[in-house]
């Protein structure tokens, strides 16, 4: 069986004070969009059932904006789309839901969790 040790949700914006103001504003003029930020968030604040539904994966997940990245999930997402979320399987990053497997389960927290469980499982990562 393959060893899960992590996840990780990289968001398609920048942190910072900065980063949070340009992301909104571009949201609200339609110029950005991050279907993470769908399944993480609601319009004003992070979603309570996110946090209850993060606490039962089987790794411990990190949520980080694309200007927060290390070194090595850094470059095990070099030339991928954001938004993403990466595993750290058998030691080394991989990602294993890209933008098109976020932007399918439509801001809902249930579905991230089974499509999520799912990729998991197609990678050995769960029995």
């Amino acid at each position: 069986m393959t060893e899960l040790t992590d996840l990780a949700g990289v968001y398609d914006a920048d942190g910072g004070v900065r980063g949070e103001v340009a992301y909104v504003i571009g949201h609200m003029l339609g110029r950005a969009h991050c279907a993470l930020c769908d399944v993480t968030h609601s319009p004003v604040r992070r979603k309570p059932e996110w946090d209850r539904m993060a606490a039962t994966l089987p790794a411990p997940m990190r949520l980080l904006h694309r200007n927060e990245l290390d070194l090595e999930l850094r470059d095990a997402m070099a030339g991928e789309e954001l938004a993403l979320v990466a595993a750290r399987l058998d030691g080394s990053w991989e990602v294993v839901l890209g933008p098109e497997a976020l932007e399918a389960v439509q801001g809902d927290v249930t579905r991230f969790r089974d499509t999520l469980l799912a990729a998991l499982r197609e990678r050995g990562a769960l029995s």
